[in-house]
């Protein structure tokens, strides 16, 4: 009995490791974080931002600048292509009005993400030269409202993303 259930394993295992169901997990997978990423990322830097503790903001956003390199880069570089992986192995035209509508959306949010990031860095540099002060410079809270300006929008359009991938409102073919 024991021998047939591991074999059961086996098989089960084996059809993950086809091509098309690893690939489509390694895409869910690195959608998960970037969305999960960026949820959280936006919690912490509004929450930290909130409480007005310089201290608090200073090590928010270098985690922030850290977590946006080690999760949010390479899992947007594996999205692109496991998803172009995909589409070939799902025989998908990538001039389907569904691919341009989510290629769209992705240069989209890439578009609002690198401000982003390069927004972060600045908040970071004035975070830490204020620890002494203990006050924030009005640029601060400027450039934090342009750091949501874009990240709200980008976060939607993640959104848009999902409902395309899940359900399939245009052509693919």
């Amino acid at each position: 009995m024991m021998r047939l259930k591991t074999w059961g394993y086996i098989i089960i295992w084996s059809s993950v490791l086809d091509s098309y169901f690893l690939l489509r997990l390694v895409h869910i997978l690195s959608a998960v974080i970037v969305t999960g990423t960026g949820a959280g990322i936006a919690f912490f830097m509004f929450m930290a931002h909130r409480s007005s503790n310089v201290q608090a903001i200073a090590v928010t956003t270098r985690h922030v600048v850290l977590a946006d390199w080690i999760f949010t880069a390479p899992a947007v570089l594996v999205q692109f292509v496991t998803g172009v992986l995909l589409m070939n192995r799902l025989g998908y035209s990538f001039s389907s009005s569904w691919f341009i509508a989510v290629i769209t959306l992705f240069v989209f949010i890439g578009a609002c993400w690198i401000p982003v990031v390069l927004l972060q860095y600045k908040l970071r540099k004035l975070a830490d030269a204020s620890l002494e002060a203990d006050v924030l410079p009005s640029d601060f809270n400027k450039l934090m409202n342009w750091w949501t300006a874009l990240g709200i929008p980008a976060f939607i359009a993640i959104l848009g993303i999902f409902i395309l991938m899940v359900f399939k409102p245009l052509a693919v073919m």
